[in-house]
């Protein structure tokens, strides 16, 4: 790797619709020498450096990029402690340790990612020694693998946010009081308890705890007769008919369900449609739902990323804002939250803008979610991150 890859990557993500966002701002990338570079920006970016280690500015080969194309997702190489070996669509990538990492040779010579769809068979997986290491277990399972000691259990609160949304562009929903009428409706606690047992926070800001200058705005709490008379007053004595989108994601599935149960209390008649992930993205980017599912985890740990993207005018669509919300006056706040370098200052700007999209109300924050993963017993030096990221470097196996 040198100077011109990292130019090329960043080049690359700002060239990209999804994620100009991220580094918008950064007019220029200069090559000084092999192994330095300047990034000049058209104005002062306080997030530069947390933004600058999102996922998607991973540091590519120019040359194999150019030479691969768009088979770099199936044939991928980076500059880690693993190379690629092979994939196999749905069911596994197989890596295996470059002797030549600049941290020296990882201990795991061999890794295999698996795919297992079903929580149940991660389980069964892991307890009969085919699996090292699983990812997401299972509300089920959680107590069982604490229990026995055979495994390790580790549990982190996550940098991550999952919402109720609305599109604001669709009739009822772009009537503040209904979605006011909404929020008052629904009880956070059913979900956590049944869904995650136990393992999640309430959420009441778009930001949580895990995030820079995360604040605790107003709490919504069940009032099943304020709701009614906020439907009534925006002209919904009765109700209405609507549809809920979510994923094939099993969480949110569930979700869904207590949801609908929820909102029939006010007259809210919801059907619930369930899409694959591709159709779920792409339908959600266009705007065709009216009420949807979905979650937001801040990879960059800044309020920049964590708000912005989810609420600016300019991010309507794919890049995240998938509400179709717009306010000129938190676009204002985020452009400001953009560049001031005071800390103080920022974090005054941030407040407010919390205190803003509580106002509006363009989601309803459901939960913070706490990650869990189970190791066998022998497995020494995994790292669990808080933004469902992991580290696998240092890992070891105990003889």
């Amino acid at each position: 790797m040198k100077a011109s890859d990292v130019k090329f990557s960043i080049d690359r993500a700002l060239a990209s619709p999804e994620f100009h966002e991220v580094l918008g701002g950064i007019t220029k990338v200069e090559v000084l020498d092999d192994y330095t570079i300047r990034l000049r920006t058209e104005k002062p970016m306080a997030a530069i450096l947390n933004n600058l280690s999102h996922d998607c500015i991973v540091v590519l080969s120019e040359k194999y990029v150019k030479e691969n194309g768009d088979k770099i997702g199936q044939k991928p190489m980076g500059t880690g402690p693993y190379k690629f070996v092979s994939w196999e669509s749905g069911d596994r990538v197989v890596l295996e340790a470059f002797p030549d990492y600049w941290r020296g040779e990882a201990p795991i010579k061999n890794v295999i990612f698996r795919n297992v769809v079903e929580e149940t068979n991660r389980t069964i997986g892991l307890e009969t020694g085919e699996i090292d290491i699983i990812y997401d277990v299972g509300s089920m399972d959680k107590n069982k693998i604490k229990e026995d000691g055979r495994f390790n259990l580790i549990e982190a609160p996550q940098a991550r946010v999952e919402y109720l949304g609305f599109n604001v562009k669709k009739k009822p929903y772009d009537n503040p009081k209904v979605r006011e009428a909404i929020s008052y409706a629904l009880d956070q606690k059913p979900i956590i308890d049944t869904v995650y047992l136990g393992a999640a926070e309430p959420a009441t800001s778009i930001i949580g705890p895990k995030i820079l200058y995360s604040i605790e705005v107003e709490k919504f709490t069940q009032d099943i007769e304020k709701a009614k008379e906020l439907l009534k007053e925006a002209g919904f004595p009765n109700g209405f008919k609507t549809k809920l989108w979510t994923s094939d994601n099993p969480a949110r599935r569930d979700m869904a369900v207590i949801i609908q149960d929820q909102l029939k209390q006010i007259g809210i008649d919801v059907t619930i449609e369930t899409l694959e992930w591709g159709a779920y993205l792409d339908g959600t980017g266009r705007g065709e739902q009216e009420m949807y599912l979905l979650g937001w985890t801040t990879v960059t740990r800044d309020p920049d990323y964590g708000i912005a993207e989810l609420t600016s005018t300019e991010t309507q669509g794919n890049a995240g804002n998938r509400s179709f919300y717009s306010n000129p006056e938190l676009d204002k706040l985020l452009k400001a939250g953009k560049v001031e370098m005071d800390p103080e200052k920022r974090k005054e700007i941030y407040k407010q803008a919390q205190e803003i999209i509580r106002h509006d109300i363009p989601m309803y924050m459901v939960l913070y979610p706490t990650q869990a993963v189970a190791t066998q017993k022998n497995i020494k030096g995994f790292k669990l991150g808080t933004m469902n990221s992991y580290e696998i470097y240092e890992v070891s196996i105990q003889k």
